[in-house]
């Protein structure tokens, strides 16, 4: 069977680093699977998940011009469950319409908002403080003056 980008191959770890795992395919090719490629869950020591000698399914990624062939394991174990990959974050949620409280405070939407809303929202009220403490001290400053 040809090593093709794409395709699932069965290959042997033949080495562990800490960046991740080499892995022997058919036909005495080997590449490599890097940490992030190896498990859904976060990946701190590769020891833990792998081991020498050990057989593993993976999908081959990529070929490059030198011929390195990149692999993963959690998307050939995606593929064979039939999931879905997971590369794309899902569509941010719709931003919902404040709430107004009893005393007649409007709160904020509660967690659909998407990061980015989030972060521009935080940004805004940072710098009206900031631009408040400003004008205050500014005004104690020149009363000192005077």
């Amino acid at each position: 069977m040809a090593i093709e980008v794409g395709s699932i191959q069965e290959g042997k770890v033949t080495g562990i680093m800490n960046f991740g795992a080499f892995v022997s395919l058919p036909g005495g090719k080997s590449g490599l699977v890097h940490i992030s490629e190896i498990s859904n869950t976060f990946v701190k020591d590769v020891h833990d998940h792998l081991n020498v000698g050990q057989m593993v399914k993976v999908k081959v990624l990529e070929i490059n011009e030198q011929g390195k062939i990149n692999l993963s394991i959690k998307r050939a174990l995606a593929e064979e469950k039939k999931e879905p990959e997971r590369e794309a974050a899902p569509p941010p949620a719709a931003p919902s319409k404040p709430v107004m409280t009893e005393a007649g405070v409007v709160a904020p939407p509660t967690g659909d908002l998407s990061f980015e809303e989030k972060l521009k929202k935080f940004m805004q009220a940072s710098d009206s403080k900031n631009a408040d403490k400003r004008r205050n001290t500014e005004r104690k400053q020149h009363a000192r003056r005077k």
